[in-house]
C-alpha cells in the first residue's frame, strides 16, 4: 500500500533495569505503518509486542533508535496517538455518552453540542445508539469495548493503537468485534496498530502481518494479506487464507519452540 508514512520505526530497542540487571525486551524493530494501513503484530506471549505498542503510544520510552509518528518523534503520550487496552478502561461513573466525550475535553474549536453529536456517531457508528445514558456496570464486556473504542476514534487520531483489545471476550463475542471494528475501518480509513497472539484474528484484520520473534522481540518477517475486502467471517475457510495462516503459524511455531528451550 503507497501513502504517506504514519508510523516509522528504525532499529528500536527497550531494555530495562531489572535488579540492576538489564532485560532487553525489544531489540532492533525496524518497521513502517502508511496512512490508512491496518497492521497487526503478531508473536509468542512475553515477546514484546505489547512494549512496543507501549513505546508508539509514549507511555515508556525507547532505549535507542527511532521512533516517529508523522515525522515527529516519540517523546511521550499525545493526542496524535489514539489508544484501546484489553481492560475496559471506562470510567465508571461516568454515563456511556460522557465516557466517549471525554476524549474531547480538550477539543479546540467544538461547542458542547458539537462535542455531544460527534459522541453520539461514533456510538451510533459501534452499535451503541440508545445506550448513552447507561453505565459502564450496564454493559457486557464487548459493549464496554466498543465503547472505548468510540471514545478512541471520536478524537480522530492520527494512527490507532490496540492492544489485544478482544483478549478478554468469548470467541462468539470476539469475532463479531472483529468484523465490526473492520466495518468502522472500512468507513473511517482510521489507521490501525494492532497487538495480537491471535493467529487468526491477526491475518484477518491486517492488510499486513508482522511476526515477532521470542524474547527479545525482533521483527521475524512481514506476511503481506492479499486477500480482498470488504471481508466477513466466511474468507477465514478460503485458500488463500489458509496459506497465510499456514505461513504464520510456521514462523510462529519456529519461536515458540525456541522460547521452551
Amino acid at each position: 500500500m503507497s501513502g504517506p508514512v504514519k508510523l516509522r520505526a528504525e532499529h528500536v530497542r527497550k531494555v530495562f533495569d531489572v535488579e540492576g540487571k538489564p532485560l532487553v525486551a525489544v531489540e532492533d524493530v525496524t518497521m513502517t505503518v502508511r496512512e490508512n494501513e491496518f497492521v497487526t503484530i503478531v508473536g509468542t506471549s512475553g515477546c514484546g509486542k505489547s512494549t512496543f505498542l507501549n513505546m508508539v503510544a509514549g507511555l515508556i520510552p525507547i532505549t535507542s533508535g527511532i521512533l516517529e509518528v508523522d515525522g515527529k518523534p516519540v517523546t511521550g503520550p499525545g493526542a496524535d496517538r489514539g489508544m484501546v487496552f484489553q481492560k475496559y478502561t471506562l470510567f465508571p461513573w461516568l454515563k456511556v455518552l460522557d465516557n466517549v466525550k471525554f476524549s474531547l475535553k480538550k477539543k479546540k474549536g467544538l461547542s458542547a453540542r458539537e462535542k455531544d453529536d460527534i459522541a453520539r456517531e461514533y456510538l451510533r457508528l459501534v452499535g451503541l445508539a440508545g445506550f448513552e445514558d447507561a453505565y459502564p456496570a450496564q454493559l457486557s464486556g464487548g459493549m464496554q469495548q466498543r465503547v472505548a473504542i468510540a471514545r478512541a476514534l471520536a478524537y480522530k487520531p492520527s494512527i490507532l493503537l490496540m492492544d489485544e483489545p478482544f483478549g478478554a471476550l468469548d470467541a462468539q463475542t470476539r469475532g463479531l468485534m472483529q468484523e465490526l471494528l473492520l466495518k468502522v475501518w472500512e468507513e473511517h480509513k482510521t489507521t490501525i496498530l494492532f497487538v495480537t497472539h491471535d493467529i487468526d484474528e491477526a491475518i484477518f484484520l491486517a492488510d499486513r502481518v508482522y511476526v515477532m520473534t521470542a524474547r527479545p522481540g525482533r521483527i521475524k518477517k512481514e506476511v503481506p494479506v492479499p486477500l480482498p475486502r470488504p471481508r466477513d467471517y466466511h474468507i477465514m475457510t478460503t485458500e488463500e487464507f489458509i496459506a497465510v495462516k499456514r505461513e504464520v503459524m510456521d514462523l510462529i511455531r519456529e519461536e515458540s519452540l525456541k522460547a521452551m528451550q
